[in-house]
């Protein structure tokens, strides 16, 4: 608890960010977050269940979160995915009920590094936009995170070049298949071992709105200053582990 503490206060402390920016500490920490970050914070949680209730135990529904004062999810994170097994099925379910229950929902997708390395990427991608596109209601709650797997935890980060291409590609599939209204103003993160040496390069991108941060986020850094590429307000989120799991975050 100490150690959510301090980053609250080191956040509270800093500037008030020019970006819209939101928290996703772990589910235990959620309440003592929302009571202590500052008003520009919101606070989201790092999944949520596909029903109400029921007999789920473990799991936390979007009805229990918006009762406790939580409006944001993440839903998707590549480790739900590839530890969890949660299937673009499942995740479309919850990304249905999260936005029915008035969450506001980040939805992360990426590729492994064989995707990307064979060429595959938005093959790979596809699937996944597409359950994240069949399920949302309402796309001004909705972000869209890419996060390269390869880049997750190792150190590794995708180019300049490489992420706003499958920004790019991404947004480009969202204007052909939804609208190009929504694909003009749907925001669209870049998470893979994002932090404060190479945000400024990757926000040249003109399809790169922001970044979902893991172990810089714990260093208490905000962006100074909005996406210097993108015509869209930007937004960063800080998943926020605890110290012991750096090595496990983005």
């Amino acid at each position: 608890m100490a150690e959510v503490t301090a980053l609250v206060e080191g956040l509270n402390a800093g500037p008030t960010p020019k970006c819209e920016t939101y928290i996703c500490p772990p589910s235990l920490y959620l309440q003592s977050v929302q009571a202590t970050a500052a008003p520009h914070f919101n606070v989201a949680a790092q999944n949520c269940w596909k029903l109400p209730k029921g007999a789920y135990t473990g799991e936390i529904s979007p009805e229990m979160l918006v009762d406790s004062g939580i409006k944001w999810t993440l839903v998707g994170h590549s480790e739900r995915r590839d530890i969890f097994g949660e299937t673009d099925a499942l995740l479309g379910e919850k990304i249905a009920h999260a936005q029915a229950a008035g969450m506001t929902v980040v939805a992360c997708c990426g590729e492994q590094k064989d995707d990307r390395e064979s060429g595959r990427t938005m093959e790979v991608l596809l699937p996944q936009l597409d359950a994240i596109i069949a399920n949302t209601s309402d796309w001004s709650r909705m972000v869209i995170a890419y996060e390269p797997v390869w880049a997750i935890g190792t150190g590794l980060v995708a180019t300049p070049e490489q992420a706003q291409e499958t920004h790019a590609d991404i947004r480009a599939y969202l204007a052909k298949t939804v609208s190009p209204a929504v694909a003009d103003a749907v925001r669209i993160q870049y998470g893979g071992s994002a932090n404060a040496e190479n945000v400024d390069a990757l926000l040249a991108g003109a399809d790169i709105d922001g970044f979902l941060v893991g172990g810089a986020s714990l260093k208490v850094r905000a962006l100074s200053s909005p996406p210097s590429g993108s015509p869209r307000p930007c937004i960063e989120g800080f998943l926020c582990l605890p110290l012991s799991s750096l090595g496990a975050s983005l």
